[in-house]
């Protein structure tokens, strides 16, 4: 049986809360650190690849609403589970468009809603909107999931691996590492190698570029961690 704290945070009071508590504590961390781009042009040089896919690792994504432009139409997939409802309440109140359901394909991919949020994203870029996702499989930190390569597939798409980092930071013990951002801090926001799928792409390719993404993912992080640590 669940523990009355965990029954409490479920009730929709509760994520309401939780998720405008946690917008106000994000636009605090933005509004007293300085962020660099890098590389410095970077809007300048994925316009001619509007409308593309983002993709993030899970837990360090937190700031990521606050690098969109106002003339980026940008909406994001938030999974349905009590965690996603405090980060999607957290969301819509930075301004953020959301998408609910599963980017992933695997077994619970039915359940929790993986086929309509597909298809939305599909429609989406087809819209003219750019898509940001967690490129991981739930519960299993650092590895892409095929979804993300099928989407760029089916939509034409690229895929630009995103990551942002803060020199100053609480690293949870957990399967994701999330870290939570603190204030007055220096900043990293990088832009990776971007991993384009053909439309003929098979089931070998696809594994090749979701191999891509996580590698170029990995490989922008640790470009952002190593600026806001001094070490590159």
């Amino acid at each position: 049986m669940s523990s009355l704290p965990k029954r409490l945070g479920r009730t929709r009071l509760a994520q309401a809360a939780l998720g405008t508590l946690a917008a106000s504590y994000l636009r605090l961390v933005w509004n007293t650190s300085r962020f660099q781009l890098d590389p410095a042009d970077i809007y300048e040089a994925v316009e001619p690849d509007l409308p593309l896919i983002i993709a993030m690792w899970h837990g360090q994504h937190f700031m990521a609403p606050f690098i969109r432009r106002a003339q980026h139409r940008v909406k994001v997939l938030i999974s349905r589970h009590s965690d996603g409802e405090i980060n999607a309440i957290a969301a819509e109140r930075l301004g953020v468009d959301l998408i609910r359901g599963s980017g992933d394909t695997g077994g619970e991919f039915l359940r929790k809603g993986g086929v309509g949020a597909f298809r939305e994203m599909l429609e989406t870029l087809q819209a003219g909107d750019s898509i940001a996702l967690t490129a991981d499989v739930p519960k299993v930190a650092r590895v892409a999931g095929r979804g993300i390569v099928m989407l760029a597939r089916e939509s034409g798409r690229p895929i630009f691996p995103v990551a942002l980092a803060t020199s100053r930071r609480y690293v949870l013990d957990n399967w994701d590492r999330t870290t939570i951002n603190l204030p007055f801090s220096r900043g990293a926001a990088i832009c990776g190698e971007p991993v384009r799928v053909p439309a003929d792409a098979d089931n070998g390719a696809l594994e090749q570029f979701r191999r891509q993404v996580e590698d170029n993912l990995n490989a922008a992080t640790a470009r952002a961690y190593a600026l806001v640590d001094r070490r590159g």
